[in-house]
């Protein structure tokens, strides 16, 4: 298996293909290695390439990892594919909805397979909420509030906050990419989209910092809100409030996997994608006609690690009906994407 990029594959990614039995690290591109960021040093096992035009031509390669600026994904698991090579490739999977469809044909033809990296997916927080829907705890869901609010007065000089919306830079392919995903897992997709873009910094910038998307959901629905902000002074920031016919839940605290990895922790390590009791979300249920709250805790994580294992159990024996987060999935969440852009250039709700 192969890595390209670093920063995102040096945290996350290479720790997750180091725990998965089924992937060995085997080359890494880096083009500029620094001194306190060389991957030859930091993966002395590992071979070292240059361009990624020098790699796709290795043929002991079956998985390539690309972890680039996400205007790069296109072209890079497109070459990567017609060099013979699965993909797993981060989020958000590509510019447009029209170049994911394109991917997800050449997958097709070609055989091989694309996984994008939807880790949040798998937060345990989130697996928390779908269980309570899925076992009907909840009754039939009415809201949904999906929020990663933060305070970030200075923007970030990252792709995230340099990088523009038609290149898939920006807030709404970062975080929203991830809101709208578990969304999408959860109830499919919406009828129609309102999209809500607004700059909270006022710090003169022409792209959006923050984004509220609206879901709306036909036949009973519920009115999905998937809210990003970056000036939110609070103690306890806001993750999921979920209102159904039989009870509620309400949750603050993001998943503890990120921070994890980034202070060199991984999966199988004591305590791993395990939240403080603290963090535990309040569920109210009724009894009779009576709201009655109890402190829920989270189910035990899978953790990110579930989605590597899982992409090369489809590559050695599922096929693309096993692919963890599919290309096709991706590009659904890229139209949601597409509608809520032209909602908020537009101030009209858009039909899907």
């Amino acid at each position: 298996m192969l890595t390209i990029g670093r920063m995102s594959a040096k945290v996350f990614h290479i720790p997750l293909i180091q725990v998965t039995a089924q992937f060995k690290l085997h080359a890494i591109v880096q083009r500029t290695p620094k001194p306190n960021d060389d991957a030859s040093k930091d993966h002395a096992g590992a071979k070292i390439y240059h361009s990624a035009e020098d790699m796709f031509s290795d043929s002991l390669i079956d998985v390539i990892a690309i972890t680039t600026t996400p205007d790069t994904h296109f072209s890079f698991t497109k070459s990567a594919i017609e060099a013979g090579k699965h993909v797993i490739v981060e989020k958000p999977f590509v510019p447009t909805s029209g170049e994911a469809q394109q991917l997800v044909e050449l997958s097709a033809k070609t055989g091989k397979l694309i996984c994008v990296y939807q880790n949040r997916r798998w937060d345990s927080d989130f697996l928390t909420v779908k269980k309570l829907l899925d076992e009907g705890t909840l009754g039939r869901c009415v809201e949904f509030n999906t929020h990663f609010d933060r305070y970030k007065p200075v923007k970030p000089e990252t792709w995230k906050g340099t990088l523009g919306m038609d290149r898939a830079g920006g807030v709404i392919y970062d975080l929203g990419t991830h809101l709208i995903d578990q969304a999408y897992v959860l109830f499919g997709m919406p009828s129609s989209v309102t999209g809500i873009f607004t700059n909270q910094r006022n710090d003169g910038q022409a792209e959006p910092d923050s984004v509220t998307v609206l879901l709306h959901y036909a036949n009973g629905g519920p009115l999905v809100t998937a809210k990003a902000g970056v000036i939110s002074i609070e103690t306890e920031q806001l993750r999921y409030w979920v209102r159904g016919t039989k009870g509620s839940f309400k949750k603050f605290h993001l998943d503890v996997q990120e921070d994890q990895l980034k202070a060199g922790k991984k999966p199988g390590d004591s305590g791993f994608g395990v939240e403080s009791p603290e963090s535990s979300g309040t569920l109210v249920v009724l009894e009779g006609d009576k709201p009655t709250q109890s402190t829920h805790k989270n189910i035990g994580p899978l953790t990110y690690a579930s989605l590597y294992s899982g992409f090369a159990d489809a590559i050695e024996h599922g096929g693309s009906d096993e692919v963890p987060v599919k290309a096709a999935e991706a590009r659904d969440v890229l139209k949601i994407i597409e509608a809520a852009k032209e909602s908020a250039k537009s101030g009209r709700t858009v039909k899907l």
